[in-house]
């Protein structure tokens, strides 16, 4: 198969984002998105783009870096399952911490979040405990999401145990989305300033590609990819209006870059970021070699999200509004060739 990626380059060029960023503040907490293990939906639509690409990334950290991974409690209860493959995300996690050791990655500690004492992660805890020795539970904060006052206190953060740390880079990871990962960095960011220790967030997730445009296949798929989550891909108007630069985040971060923002300034004391684009790290637009292929492939995984939503919605297993979403995002891309088709 042809490709239209350049690994090596983006091992080189991630690995020195990730440093680089690490160094603005001494200590940072690296919020990591996206499949560890077996990313199938980046290899589909970035060919050269390896399904262990990310998993090789934190091989690249590990002398700098140790992971911690998170599930939420909710997911536990409720036997979620990572779509492609029907294995639940609790067997993920243990599977990731598997894999990550395998490679000499430092996994210190799990933390079951959203924690109100769900018999599924009760039953969960010991197991996990097989593997790494520190597993915490952390409660729903309180406050959350709109008032800072509480969530930067004893109340909030401070409810929360502190996770033991022993590397200047903490990678928080876990096995899908809404599993707590943003919550458990800032926690750890309120805890190590109540500490006197200078420490930061970044985020580091593959898509929305923000150097791409907003209407780029390969965004389009990301959507097309999360639409049962409603994720919609947007222009960072944080970030056009701060550097006159156009950026392509997504609803969620720019909901809630605000309060995020705030809580940021209260545990570091100072303002860093000025828009949600700032925050991340992701080097994946430098590395793609083929701009062309990248666009075939994604349409195509469009179209396959699309019939598969089509199927789905036949059995129940999809909202009627997921399937419209998917059904607006095939248009979107359909348009697209049309249009590529005349200018040609």
């Amino acid at each position: 198969m042809s490709k239209a990626f350049d690994e090596a380059k983006y091992l080189k060029l991630q690995r020195q984002k990730i440093l680089e960023r690490k160094d603005m503040f001494g200590k940072l907490y690296l919020e990591f998105g996206g499949k560890l293990l077996d990313d199938q939906h980046a290899a589909r639509c970035i060919p050269g783009f390896a399904p262990d690409l990310k998993i090789r990334l934190l091989e690249e950290l590990k002398d700098e870096a140790e992971v911690i991974l998170c599930i939420s409690a909710r997911a536990l209860q409720s036997h979620k399952e990572r779509a492609d493959y029907g294995i639940s995300y609790g067997e993920e996690l243990i599977n990731e911490i598997k894999a990550l050791k395998s490679r000499g990655v430092y996994v210190s500690s799990v933390v079951v979040t959203l924690y109100e004492g769900q018999q599924a992660a009760d039953e969960y805890l010991p197991r996990v405990q097989e593997y790494v020795h520190n597993v915490y539970t952390h409660t729903p904060t309180k406050g959350y999401p709109m008032d800072v006052d509480t969530i930067v206190s004893d109340e909030g953060y401070g409810q929360n145990p502190y996770i033991k740390t022993t590397r200047d880079l903490v990678v928080v990871s876990a096995p899908g989305p809404c599993s707590g990962k943003m919550a458990t960095a800032l926690s750890q960011l309120y805890h190590e300033s109540k500490r006197g220790v200078e420490a930061g967030y970044a985020k580091f997730e593959t898509f929305p590609v923000w150097n791409l445009a907003l209407k780029h296949p390969l965004n389009l798929a990301y959507e097309a990819a999360t639409a049962d989550l409603e994720d919609v891909n947007m222009i960072d108007h944080y970030h056009l209006a701060k550097y006159d630069s156009v950026a392509t985040n997504y609803n969620r971060d720019l909901e809630i870059f605000p309060v995020l923002r705030e809580i940021l300034k209260r545990t570091t004391g100072k303002e860093v970021y000025y828009s949600p684009t700032d925050m991340g790290v992701n080097m994946v637009g430098f590395c793609i070699t083929d701009d062309k292929l990248v666009r075939e492939a994604s349409v195509n995984e469009v179209e396959r999200r699309y019939k598969r939503a089509i199927d789905d919605y036949a059995n129940g297993k999809i909202t009627e509004q997921t399937l419209i979403r998917t059904k607006c995002l095939w248009d979107d891309v359909s348009q697209l060739e049309k249009d590529e088709g005349k200018d040609e």
